[in-house]
């Protein structure tokens, strides 16, 4: 007889876990269903992992400043064997705690990978055979996967996914990162801070792409001070492999040079998780990989939702995770305010850090705002000059007419830390005159929030 449910959630990622926690906390009977690892890709292969493997780069890059500091540091060296060790401890350990957090609210947590079988019916398959559950309302989280391109594809030896490059083989000597995003610049800059002669291939016409062009700017600025060889509007067309070592054929400017690496890391996007799940069946709609949704992550067939990667950009944890309570608080009877696309702040951890929120400068022109742009430099910062870190810049976007805080955009060091500052103002929607009339403490680096408002009307004081 199948068991049945309130609301049953497939995947248990950033934004699975938390839409079945917060049924739970509502008052629904709820499952989770997971294929593999409690806590999803982010927990246990991307967000949490890949932080920890930076956070070893950021102590081993501060070492080799010690005499900057007043300090001495003999022998610098690393174990890259210690430093996957340690990162893969700490995705074990987070994971754990979801599945207490699971049990803790009463969440029945099914391992299986599942298929929709029927409007409300589910049949998983388990390593004891096949369970059927029924449930009233479905949420699809089964998040995304790398992309892979024909003749790029990863073997884990030459060529390697974001999974290889989180436990890697060996430490690269040279390498090849191909994409430009999040993944692959967090990649380079922790390979590039070990030692790794690293390039970095984006066809985009810059670096991070999706980022102010101004930031994208200032960011490859240091990564090339930093050692890295970025090649931008190029395109590995091939790569032919051979024992211990790759060579790519990189076109640019309409010629192809071939360019000789040990190492690939693949970064070229992701691709929902559609396959084997009965959507067509059911008559859901799939647009290029992704499951198409309404603001309240409705997908038009009743009683079921699509929330986080596989439902679309921004493919971000956090956003995931605000869905998963937007759903649960939907399907509970309540009413919840759907969740603003550009109120998201993004985030990547490379070095320097970059943040953003809002509209870019080009995007919010190209809207019809007029615009007044505020700009401060880190090196106009007591705080950032005594940490040692004076490279970086905050940068805001204001509407000229309404002073709403359309974006703001940053490079430097603890930015992913500072964007949370514009963030909460966009939400409580902020205008410059509040920002100017916070006080913000000193010395810190926030102060440089306050300082890029001022400086959007004339007003900057230390700059």
């Amino acid at each position: 007889m199948a068991q049945g449910f309130d609301m049953v959630v497939i995947g248990s990622g950033p934004g699975g876990y938390v839409c079945a926690i917060r049924g739970a906390q509502l008052g629904l009977k709820v499952a989770c269903i997971e294929r593999e690892h409690l806590g999803g890709i982010c927990l246990n292969w991307g967000c949490i992992p890949t932080k920890a493997l930076l956070r070893s780069a950021e102590v081993f890059h501060l070492m080799r400043r010690a005499k900057e500091f007043g300090l001495s540091a003999d022998k610098i060296g690393y174990d890259l064997g210690a430093v996957v060790s340690r990162s893969r401890g700490v995705a074990k350990q987070l994971a754990g705690g979801v599945g207490h957090l699971l049990k803790k609210n009463k969440v029945t947590v099914i391992m299986g990978e599942a298929t929709l079988t029927a409007h409300g019916r589910i049949s998983v398959k388990t390593d004891k055979g096949t369970q059927e559950v029924t449930a009233k309302n479905i949420v699809l989280a089964t998040g995304a996967r790398a992309r892979e391109l024909p003749g790029l594809e990863p073997d884990g030896d030459l060529v390697w996914n974001y999974k290889h490059a989180l436990q890697p083989p060996r430490m690269p000597k040279k390498l090849l990162v191909i994409g430009s995003g999040a993944i692959g610049i967090e990649f380079a800059s922790f390979f590039n801070t070990l030692g790794a002669d690293t390039t970095v291939v984006e066809v985009m016409d810059r670096v991070l792409p999706v980022e102010d062009a101004e930031i994208s700017a200032l960011a490859k600025k240091q990564f090339v001070k930093q050692g890295m060889t970025i090649l931008e509007k190029a395109a590995v067309k091939k790569l032919d492999r051979a024992k211990g070592r790759v060579t790519a054929h990189i076109e640019t400017g309409g010629k192809t040079q071939t360019h000789e690496f040990d190492t690939v890391i693949s970064a070229v996007g992701i691709v929902g998780n559609v396959e084997n799940l009965g959507l067509e069946t059911l008559g859901a709609k799939i647009d290029r990989s992704h499951v198409v949704t309404d603001e309240y992550c409705r997908t038009g067939v009743q009683g079921l939702y699509a929330i986080g990667d596989v439902a679309g950009a921004p493919w971000l944890a956090h956003k995931a995770s605000h869905e998963g309570v937007m759903v649960a608080k939907l399907i509970a009877g309540q009413q919840p305010h759907p969740i603003k696309p550009n109120s998201i702040p993004g985030c990547t951890y490379c070095n320097p850090q970059v943040a953003s929120v809002g509209l870019t400068e080009e995007k919010a022109k190209a809207a019809g705002h007029k615009v007044k742009v505020g700009r401060f430099p880190f090196i106009g910062n007591g705080k950032a000059i005594a940490l040692g870190e004076p490279e970086g810049l905050i940068k805001t976007v204001f509407d000229a007419t309404t002073g709403e805080l359309l974006g703001a955009h940053m490079v430097g060091a603890e930015v992913t830390e500072l964007i949370q500052g514009y963030v909460v103002g966009r939400t409580l929607e902020t205008t410059e005159a509040e920002l100017m009339e916070t006080v913000f403490p000193h010395p810190t680096l926030s102060e440089m929030l306050h300082e890029a408002t001022l400086s959007a009307y004339g007003r900057a004081i230390h700059f």
